[in-house]
């Protein structure tokens, strides 16, 4: 049966040097990248919590080269990986929706990446619930840095729309929801979540996740 959402998310394979670079210093490569494994790791679980929802790894390198390669591995032996496509982000958004499209036609999607590991199974069931009012073409959940940290779509290929929208910039949500809105799209909202790309942010995240290895990997930090 093929499941109603797909939940993306866009992933970068956790290599020293290549990810959380904004967390050196104080911490090195090799503790950023670990930060990054445990991001992602915690952001599958949550992923494969969630009833009647098919999550998908659209990544960016090869798991063989990331830290905590083998756990990784076993993270997504089970779950669809396709490679990233594209020279821009909104690029790979694009062809990431249009992908999935392909592999699971007719379902919706909700895409996130890897930097908001204090997701949970009951947050992303409640957005899928808020895609599929029947007012409902697209949501989008700020982040507070003024991005936005998961986008839903009942049409994966409406994400065309956004492939231009400039991202890392403190007004890219604004200009996310503007331009799904005036291409005609019902847009809805999600809670606003913290991503994490700064040792502020990485301690704020980790401090709400007690127990969980996204913040065992922080407090290497200290």
């Amino acid at each position: 049966m093929t499941p109603r959402t797909a939940l993306l998310v866009l992933a970068k394979s956790p290599r020293p040097g290549f990810v959380k670079t904004r967390l050196c210093p104080p911490a090195t490569p090799e503790q950023a990248a670990r930060v990054a494994a445990a991001a992602l790791l915690d952001t599958i679980r949550a992923l494969c919590a969630v009833p009647g929802a098919q999550p998908v790894i659209v990544l960016s390198g090869d798991l063989d080269d990331a830290v905590d390669h083998r756990e990784l591995r076993r993270a997504v032996r089970d779950l669809p990986v396709i490679p990233q496509r594209g020279d821009t982000l909104g690029a790979r958004i694009t062809a990431a929706h249009d992908d999935v499209a392909d592999l699971l036609p007719g379902t919706d999607t909700l895409q996130l990446g890897m930097d908001t590991p204090q997701i949970s199974p009951t947050l992303l069931r409640d957005c899928s619930h808020a895609l599929h009012a029947p007012d409902a073409d697209a949501l989008l959940g700020p982040a507070a840095d003024g991005g936005w940290w998961i986008l839903g779509l009942r049409d994966p290929r409406q994400a065309r729309v956004i492939a231009n929208i400039p991202t890392s910039r403190d007004d890219t949500g604004k200009r996310t929801a503007a331009a799904l809105r005036d291409s005609g799209l019902r847009l809805v909202g999600a809670p606003e979540l913290t991503d994490v790309d700064t040792v502020a942010d990485a301690r704020l995240v980790a401090a709400s996740l007690p127990g969980s290895r996204f913040a065992a990997a922080v407090r290497e930090l200290s």
